[in-house]
């Protein structure tokens, strides 16, 4: 039994728009700091941020109209933690505490991502699936029952009837969808608006891709400050975790969808 929501309900909505920022950070250093906290609702847009780079609130602003529109912006940007800061100085070290744990996906889980991604390509609107064993519902805003059906005839389809979504219906936060994204790699960190330096990040990304690699259900933790984790240097998880998001085309295109 898995829950996926699409790129365009709210609380993926918030991580897109702190994928954004993370992007943004990146495009300012190669290492930045960053952590982003993000809230969305009813025409409104709260976002604290926490770096070590410096961001103008028009640019800021500017992610946040091209992804949901004319919204009012409540922005706080504060200096990331000395001592935090001092962690990563001379080498590169695990940014938090953390357990972190990756599960090979599921057939159910990898067609119901397939389903997903159909219907969001047809109904670019807030919608969320879910598939247990034969039983198939979809919550899809700004979509007819009777189309929808022509896709999935034997789905349980909005069942409240039409509905429109997006952030005037409900609230959207940062974090909030971690099995959509994660599937049973669920942890306790969320992978979205940080750096790569913290390892709800980095280290989520390596135990889920172990995982996949070997089929078998990957369990490591984590000190802050440790430079090793599952026997590799910090670093190199790090910089798997880089190409990864690069593979996904950044963190603002890893927020639609998450791992999988």
């Amino acid at each position: 039994m898995i829950e996926k929501v699409n790129p365009s309900h709210p609380d993926k909505v918030a991580d897109r728009i702190a994928g954004a920022i993370v992007d943004l950070a990146y495009s300012k250093n190669e290492n930045p700091k960053v952590a982003v906290e993000i809230l969305i609702g009813h025409g409104k847009c709260n976002i604290i941020i926490e770096t070590s780079e410096v961001f103008e609130e028009s640019e800021i602003d500017k992610i946040v109209k091209r992804i949901i529109g004319d919204v009012e912006l409540d922005l706080l940007v504060v200096n990331q933690d000395e001592n935090l800061a001092s962690n990563q100085q001379g080498k590169l070290r695990c940014g938090d505490n953390g357990i972190f744990k990756g599960v090979p996906l599921t057939d159910e889980q990898k067609k119901l991502s397939e389903i997903a991604r159909n219907i969001y390509s047809k109904y670019p609107y807030d919608g969320k699936y879910i598939l247990d064993k034969d039983k198939l519902i979809i919550c899809q805003s700004n979509a007819k029952e009777e189309d929808l059906r022509k896709l999935y005839p034997n789905a349980i389809i909005n069942p409240l009837g039409y509905w429109t979504g997006g952030i005037n219906v409900d609230t959207g936060a940062v974090n909030r969808k971690l099995g959509s994204d994660m599937a049973d790699s669920v942890t306790g960190g969320g992978l979205h608006g940080k750096d790569l330096s913290k390892a709800d990040v980095s280290a989520n990304i390596y135990a889920f891709k172990k995982a996949q690699e070997t089929g078998k259900t990957v369990e490591i933790s984590s000190a802050i400050g440790d430079e090793m984790i599952d026997g590799k240097p910090y670093s190199e998880i790090v910089e798997e975790a880089r190409s990864y998001i690069k593979e996904m085309g950044g963190f603002e295109e890893f927020a639609k969808w998450g791992l999988y």
